[in-house]
């Protein structure tokens, strides 16, 4: 059984951070078979056309352990993506996640009152990958409107299944952009199994011609297995390079996913280069990555000083239609990146660490 004591406090953000309203929940969980989720209702008091910011606050009472979440939504729209709720079609659970398979079906509820019909806004996959951090550029956002768009009747009950890859954005009205965003980012999505889908994280090693020849190879695994047996030498090194290549492309995708995988997202781009950070700061506007750097030190009198350092990445919360879970690295922030010498320790069948500059 978990004990577990859940603390929110409520902000309003439009002038500053205030307090509105506090909840507090003492729960005792008892673990049932083949159950992954415990869903709990949290009321708090909201006021149209405001901003609110969530913090959460989990504290396990057996393992002593916190964890720190930062929920941002808003009431500016009655039809926005807070005025839906997407529940399982057959087994009528809520839906968190809006990534949809084939053949998975779901509802999707108004929460505001009646509407009479339902606009589907079809967008075809986003497939760009970030600049890497050392180029001063733009950053990448989808930037093109929707293929096609239908209007079906609305009902809560009406089983909605996107066959097609792509992302889908349901609205109550033709002129109302805001809605709730699905999308359908492959059958094999959030893993990497197929060499085809393995190859394409690799446009962070190489050239985007190489991978088109990976593309074109006819047989794609043996092309995918002598690319990294090249990088590592042998065969059991590049098994490791894989694992841990692969291992990071899926927590990417588990973590930093949008309206597209979390492998081509910035925060993916460096997770997956750089590895796990040594330090997270977040916030309601950000996260802040802190890489830890060569320890140096320094002699004074007849004793050492040890002076930490940390390499940066500052990552921006930034106002999508689709998604909340879209960032941006803010590139100005972190003029040295050592990217280059990341991917050539990659290519040479080193796992880079920024405090182990010897191995590259």
């Amino acid at each position: 059984m978990a004990s577990i004591l859940l603390t929110v406090k409520l902000y309003t953000t439009r002038q500053g951070r205030v307090l509105t309203d506090t909840a507090y929940f003492n729960l005792s969980i008892i673990k049932e078979e083949n159950k992954r989720e415990y869903t709990y209702r949290i009321p708090l008091r909201v006021k149209p056309d405001q901003e609110y910011l969530a913090e959460v606050k989990i504290l396990d009472r057996v393992r002593l352990q916190v964890i720190q979440a930062f929920l941002s939504f808003n009431t500016l729209s009655p039809f926005n993506r807070y005025s839906f709720r997407a529940l399982g079609h057959f087994a009528k659970n809520e839906v968190f996640n809006p990534v949809m398979r084939i053949n998975e079906y779901v509802n999707l509820v108004y929460l505001r009152g009646f509407i009479d019909s339902l606009y589907i806004s079809y967008y075809k996959p986003y497939t760009d990958i970030p600049y890497p951090p050392s180029m001063l550029l733009p950053e990448k956002t989808i930037d093109y409107g929707p293929d096609t768009i239908i209007a079906i009747p609305y009902s809560d009950t009406l089983p909605l299944m996107f066959p097609r890859e792509g992302i889908y954005h349901l609205t109550a009205g033709r002129d109302i952009p805001e809605g709730f965003t699905f999308c359908n980012l492959g059958t094999a999505f959030p893993n990497m199994t197929n060499p085809g889908d393995m190859i394409e994280p690799l446009a962070y090693l190489i050239q985007e011609s190489e991978i088109e020849t990976l593309r074109q190879s006819e047989r794609p695994k043996l092309a995918l297995d002598e690319f990294w047996i090249k990088c590592g030498g042998n065969i059991e090194k590049a098994r490791e390079l894989i694992r841990i290549y692969y291992t990071r492309v899926l927590y990417a995708n588990q973590y930093f996913t949008s309206y597209t995988e979390g492998w081509r997202s910035d925060r993916g781009m460096i997770y997956i280069i750089y590895g796990p950070p040594d330090k997270v700061y977040k916030s309601s506007d950000g996260e802040s990555w802190g890489y830890r750097k060569p320890v140096l030190k320094s002699s004074w009198g007849s004793g050492y000083r040890v002076k930490e350092e940390y390499l940066y990445f500052n990552f921006k919360k930034k106002p999508n239609l689709f998604t909340e879970n879209e960032y941006y690295l803010s590139r100005s922030e972190t003029l040295v990146t050592m990217w280059e010498q990341a991917v050539a320790s990659w290519k040479k069948g080193i796992v880079f660490r920024l405090d182990n500059p010897e191995e590259f």
